[in-house]
């Protein structure tokens, strides 16, 4: 999640390097990964719009959930103790590097998040103050998820530096319903991930490879408050999830974040493997739950369990790989974008393809829930 603005005083940097920590015993800082399709991204948005926005349609329920943002359940939770001392070093290098880049990936869209939200808090703070409280506590629960994670990156001699990537990173410019649909998947796929991650280490403790892993079961919990959030907000805005063209953007949304998702772990497939799963079933999973939540605000969902939805994103997979082989195959540009492009048209095909794939309604999908 995220957007641009003043360098927040927040947990920590990633800058290389192949060396645990300098030569005083201190982190390292690691560079950034490259920004590609699959990397988080950080967004700014229309402030005046987010100030301007009129909450009396479903100012009640915001009101009820800002309360429960105020109580901060994990105040006290995200607590290091005993079990982070040496546990890094116990790591062969193979998980130890998987498991890094997880770290690297969680951290990058957590800060993300706080850099939004901090900044929705302080733009709208005098215009709309309830939706600026929301904000202002939904940053203070990423910029503690982020703190966190770095401070696990410290166990392994490395460091996130998030003041670089504020100056830094490239920021997209989202309107705010487009904030709401991304941000919602955002917060609600995070839930369902870091759950089934944590149900599966319960029964299968031999798998914990790290104690960070102890942390997820409350941890997902914010995630979810932050989610049930935008399903309110969308509410109280109802040209968002009402209308054919709100049907549209809901379809957009929900597969764009389920076909990144799915690349990015199948790609990093060696990390769910180190905690004893498929990254393939677990992402079905999260996918499928996901969709199902997402039927209590969304008018459409899509039909993940269509015998088709997972064979064209098997094909993205594929072709995603050829991209990443092309991209090593020579040093010229104008010959790499020759070979890519093949596989960036069957993509953008098989993305066509899913999008046009009748999806379902929701009061037919789930009409206890609604």
């Amino acid at each position: 999640m995220v957007p641009p603005i003043a360098a927040p005083s927040a947990p920590g940097t990633l800058r290389e390097s192949g060396a645990t920590s300098t030569a005083d015993g201190s982190p390292s800082f690691k560079d950034p990964v490259k920004d590609t399709i699959l990397t988080p991204r950080f967004y700014t948005t229309d402030f005046d719009a987010m100030a301007a926005m009129d909450l009396r349609p479903n100012e009640v329920e915001l009101e009820a959930i800002c309360e429960e943002f105020r109580k901060d359940y994990n105040r006290h939770h995200f607590v290091r103790n005993e079990e982070f001392v040496g546990a890094a070093d116990k790591l062969d290098p193979d998980t130890r590097k998987v498991f890094v880049e997880f770290l690297e990936q969680s951290c990058t869209s957590e800060f993300s998040g706080f850099l939004l939200y901090k900044e929705l808090s302080r733009r709208i703070k005098t215009k709309n103050p309830l939706l600026a409280e929301c904000f202002a506590h939904m940053a203070r629960d990423e910029a503690r998820h982020a703190g966190f994670l770095n401070k696990s990156m410290g166990d392994f001699g490395l460091q996130l530096d998030l003041g670089f990537l504020t100056a830094n990173k490239a920021y997209t410019f989202f309107q705010p319903k487009f904030i709401f649909y991304a941000t919602y998947l955002s917060e609600k796929i995070g839930y369902w991930r870091y759950i089934a991650i944590y149900r599966h280490l319960q029964q299968h403790p031999e798998s914990k490879i790290f104690p960070i892993f102890n942390f997820f079961e409350n941890w997902c919990q914010d995630e979810n408050r932050h989610g049930d959030f935008f399903d309110a907000l969308m509410k109280a805005q109802p040209s968002t999830v009402r209308g054919f063209q709100a049907r549209l953007w809901c379809r957009f949304f929900l597969l764009a974040v389920f076909a990144t998702m799915y690349v990015r772990d199948v790609a990093r497939k060696e990390f769910y493997e180190a905690l004893g799963l498929d990254a393939r079933e677990y992402d079905k999973l999260v996918i499928a739950k996901t969709n199902e939540t997402s039927a209590r605000v969304f008018p459409v969902v899509l039909n993940v369990e269509h015998p088709k939805f997972y064979t064209r994103l098997e094909r993205i997979v594929t072709n995603n790989n050829a991209l990443n082989a092309a991209d090593q195959s020579s040093s010229i540009q104008v010959i790499k974008a020759i070979r890519k492009l093949p596989f960036w048209l069957g993509n953008g095909l098989e993305m066509a393809k899913l999008f046009l794939m009748a999806p379902i309604r929701s009061e037919n999908f789930q009409p206890a829930v609604r």
